[in-house]
């Protein structure tokens, strides 16, 4: 996955094979299940803490705890200073341009078909 902000370390983009061995509902399912493996189970969030305490599941044991704040910050849009599973989710798809790509060319061919659609109406 290619880092989208600064400090934010790279790492293979795997979402997109996931994605079509999985198709969509497998594939939010398994993002689901890393967010279970990742989160605080107090508060029900991935925190920098718990992010830490969980890294070498995914072999992130490495990373510094400036790279696990950056990655957090990254995702956090309500400035909670965590990331809900909807965070992480869309994270998740941000970072993971093979997916975007995929997903901008869907939604363009969608939209070329909606206007041919209401051309003939």
């Amino acid at each position: 996955m290619a880092g989208v902000g600064k400090g934010v370390p790279e790492f293979e983009d795997l979402l997109p094979v996931m994605a079509e061995k999985l198709g969509g509902e497998g594939l939010m399912r398994e993002l689901s299940n890393g967010f279970q493996v990742l989160m605080d189970k107090e508060r029900g969030v991935i925190t920098v803490e718990s992010l830490k305490r969980n890294a070498a599941v995914l072999g992130l044991q490495d990373l510094r705890d400036d790279e696990l704040v950056s990655m957090v910050e990254e995702g956090d849009t309500d400035g909670d200073g965590a990331l809900s599973e909807m965070e992480f989710c869309v994270l998740m798809f941000r970072l993971s341009p093979g997916l975007m790509e995929e997903s901008q060319l869907l939604l363009e061919e969608i939209l070329q078909e909606d206007l041919k659609s209401a051309a003939f109406c």
